[in-house]
């Protein structure tokens, strides 16, 4: 190494929530692994942690659940009061008594519940559900000829979504999806929990009343005995869990799609698509963290007790170590879903989201570009994410009649019944002083 090149420790921390990071992650990724396979980082001002990027080392937190524990209540900087409880990372950090943040046999059991919910869940039917969503959302700009595929759908398509998959009522979807949406823009952040905590309780209390098909009714009816506190934080989890993840993962294959050096051009398949970003644009990059229950050196570099390291799949995926798995797009190597007790159990269910999305939006709009050079698009900042800030394209204008073809199918099918049953709403129509978000406008499509 050149003597004049000032070490990672020298240099100070690699901050990760800069536009520089947000432009270049590698560049981080690269500094560290060039010292160790983990070095020091900044999450957000005064949020400092280790960033395990080499990939033998991050199996080695993931599968070690004596040395390396989730609980985020060991966090000692917090603990102490060196973490403002307005930092921007506490809402991915901070404790939740959901299976994301449990430690042994409590994890057990709130994930058993979890997997054996989102097991009910089978392809026929997620694709039955995203079909209309994605409809719908096309319906809402395809005359105009351009679009912000990120925020008028890759966003919204799994907020909605998830709305279908809880079995909301069009009020708690409608808030749902505005607190989701606030919390994930770090807009009023604190209110918009609040109001989804509230929404939340509101709909566990609904579906014990009168459960329905829906993964809110599996888990109250699971036979782990759920309180409504868990219920309401394992409905969280999967929402964090799910719907920032999807639309990344929506948004990062479209633009490899829609480029000169990808996709349609090339004759890529979806799938081909979704394994190129699952291995080179994490849709999760940096997340998973752990808290290790004593002192311990990472290769060369010591992490002390108590104090966060979070796990890169980003920089994992990108060790040297794995070139030749990288090259072939090996799915059982990268790490984008995780490994060990803590791994994504929903990450079938998650392609068969972004496959059908996307499937949806190409076969309706064939000649979809991009607005702008690729190298032009933004990304958004932020320590966890790998994330696009918007997606201009432009196309051929066309009349918005997918909703309507979608529902004389429906009415036409032999033995068909009204779509999207009741969720323990009345069937009536909101009055019309109230202003309609987007989950209630969806509803009311299918109850004309």
């Amino acid at each position: 190494m050149d003597p004049h090149t000032p070490s990672v420790a020298t240099a100070g921390r690699c901050p990760m929530h800069d536009a520089a990071f947000a432009t270049d992650p590698q560049q981080v990724y690269d500094r560290l692994r060039a010292h160790a396979p983990a070095g020091p980082v900044e999450l957000a001002p005064g949020a400092d942690a280790t960033l395990v990027v080499g990939h033998e080392m991050a199996l080695r937190v993931l599968q070690n659940t004596e040395l390396f524990v989730r609980d985020s209540r060991r966090w000692k900087a917090l603990n102490e009061g060196r973490i403002g409880m307005d930092n921007p990372v506490l809402p991915m950090m901070a404790y939740r008594p959901n299976c994301l943040f449990t430690d042994g046999a409590v994890h057990l059991r709130l994930r058993k519940a979890v997997v054996d919910s989102l097991a009910r869940l089978n392809t026929t039917r997620i694709r039955r559900d995203v079909e209309p969503i994605a409809d719908y959302l096309i319906d809402r700009f395809s005359e105009r000829g351009r679009a912000d595929l990120l925020n008028d759908y890759a966003k919204l398509l799994p907020l909605l979504l998830f709305n279908k998959l809880f079995g909301c009522p069009a009020d708690i979807g409608d808030t749902i999806t505005t607190a989701m949406s606030a919390i994930f823009d770090g807009k009023d952040a604190l209110r918009a929990n609040e109001d989804l905590t509230a929404c939340l309780m509101e709909l566990i209390a609904l579906k014990r009343r009168s459960p329905g098909d829906d993964v809110t009714s599996w888990l109250i009816q699971h036979p782990a005995g759920l309180t409504d506190e868990e219920l309401k934080d394992q409905l969280v989890l999967l929402m964090g869990a799910g719907i920032e993840p999807e639309r990344n993962l929506i948004g990062n294959a479209l633009v490899l799609l829609l480029s000169g050096a990808g996709g349609r051009q090339s004759g890529m398949l979806i799938e081909e698509a979704l394994d190129h970003v699952l291995w080179n644009q994490t849709p999760i990059a940096n997340y998973a963290t752990h808290y290790p229950v004593q002192d311990v050196d990472l290769g060369g570099h010591v992490v002390e007790a108590n104090t966060p390291v979070v796990i890169s799949f980003a920089g994992a995926n990108s060790d040297p170590a794995l070139a030749e798995a990288r090259r072939a797009h090996s799915k059982g190597a990268h790490l984008a879903w995780g490994a060990g007790p803590h791994a994504c159990p929903a990450k079938d269910p998650a392609q068969v989201i972004a496959t059908t999305a996307i499937e949806r939006l190409l076969n309706a709009l064939p000649d979809l570009a991009l607005a702008v050079p690729e190298k032009d698009l933004q990304w958004r900042p932020g320590p966890f994410h790998r994330a696009l800030a918007t997606l201009p394209v432009t196309f051929s204008p066309t009349p918005a009649t997918r909703m309507a073809a979608a529902l004389r199918g429906r009415a036409e099918a032999p033995g068909a019944q009204q779509p999207l049953p009741s969720s323990g709403a009345a069937p009536a129509r909101q009055e019309p002083a109230r202003k309609k978000g987007f989950w209630s406008s969806f509803l009311d499509i299918f109850r004309v």
